[in-house]
């Protein structure tokens, strides 16, 4: 890991609620982590939920583990878990197809 300086870089932290996005630019010093981003973010006052030790991150779409050092303007993701899951909600929509299909009429 590298030792961390007096320098300073800009990073953007993200959190994408339904009803709402977070976008919060700061400087961390050079060397910093994503977790200690985050950490100096603040966002965890504002949302307790988002869970350090379980939860998945990224850096511009890119999953990425809470130990990588960040580089100048990286964008740091925090994801929030799937409500459903997606395999599941093709299967019955596309059940539902078919089933309207079924009727179709004459051609």
């Amino acid at each position: 890991m590298q030792k961390m300086s007096d320098e300073k870089i800009p990073v953007e932290v993200v959190y994408a609620l339904p009803a709402e996005q977070k976008l919060l630019k700061l400087e961390v010093p050079a060397g910093s982590t994503i977790v200690e981003a985050i950490k100096l973010s603040g966002i965890l006052d504002k949302h307790p939920e988002i869970d350090l030790e379980k939860g998945k991150f990224g850096i511009f779409g890119k999953l990425s583990k809470t130990d990588t050092v960040l580089r100048e303007k990286d964008r740091i993701e925090i994801y929030r878990p799937l409500i459903a899951d997606p395999k599941e909600v093709r299967r019955k929509r596309a059940e539902e197809g078919k089933v309207m299909k079924k009727g179709g009429g004459d051609l």
